[in-house]
C-alpha cells in the first residue's frame, strides 16, 4: 500500500511539473534570467508548493504516524551549518547553469530526453561522492574524539 501511495503521489507530482511546464530548462532559465526576457510562472510553482508544504508539515507535526500508519520522522536539526550553505549553494549553481533540477529531470528521463539522462546519471555519482566522503569525514571525527 505504502508504495502504491509513493507512486500516485510521484505521478501527480510529475503530472504537475508537466502541466505547469517546469520540466523544459527554457522555462526555469526564463525565471533566472533577470537581465532577459523574465518569466515569472516559476515563482508561482514555487508559492503553491510552497503552501502545500506548509500545510501538509503542519499537519505532519501533529500526528505520531503517517496515513498508512507508519511513523513519522520529522527533521530534529534546525540550525544552519557549513555542509547545508555549501550544498545548497552548489544545487542553486548547478540548477541555474543547467536549468533543471532533480524532480523535473526525473520526469525527463521518463520522456528519454538524453539531456536529462545524463543530468540524473550525473546526479547518482554525485550522492555516490558525498555518501563516500561523509562516511570518511564521520570516521575522521569519531577519531578524533576518541584520540
Amino acid at each position: 500500500m505504502r508504495n502504491l501511495i509513493a507512486l500516485t503521489v510521484g505521478l501527480v507530482f510529475g503530472a504537475g511539473l508537466c502541466v505547469s511546464g517546469m520540466t523544459h530548462p527554457d522555462k526555469v532559465l526564463g525565471f533566472l534570467d533577470l537581465a532577459g526576457p523574465w518569466d515569472p510562472s516559476l515563482a508561482f510553482v514555487m508559492a503553491g508548493a510552497i503552501a502545500v508544504g506548509f500545510l501538509a508539515f503542519s499537519l505532519a507535526k501533529r500526528r505520531q504516524r503517517d496515513l498508512t500508519g507508519g511513523p513519522i520522522d520529522m527533521p530534529k536539526r534546525k540550525e544552519v551549518d557549513a555542509p547545508l550553505v555549501v550544498g545548497s549553494l552548489v544545487f542553486g549553481a548547478g540548477w541555474g547553469l543547467a536549468g533543471i533540477c532533480p524532480g523535473p529531470a526525473i520526469v525527463d528521463v521518463g520522456f528519454f530526453d538524453s539531456k536529462a539522462l545524463l543530468f540524473v546519471a550525473a546526479l547518482a555519482v554525485g550522492m555516490v561522492v558525498h555518501k563516500i566522503a561523509d562516511m570518511n569525514w564521520s570516521a575522521r571525527r569519531t577519531a578524533d574524539q576518541d584520540a
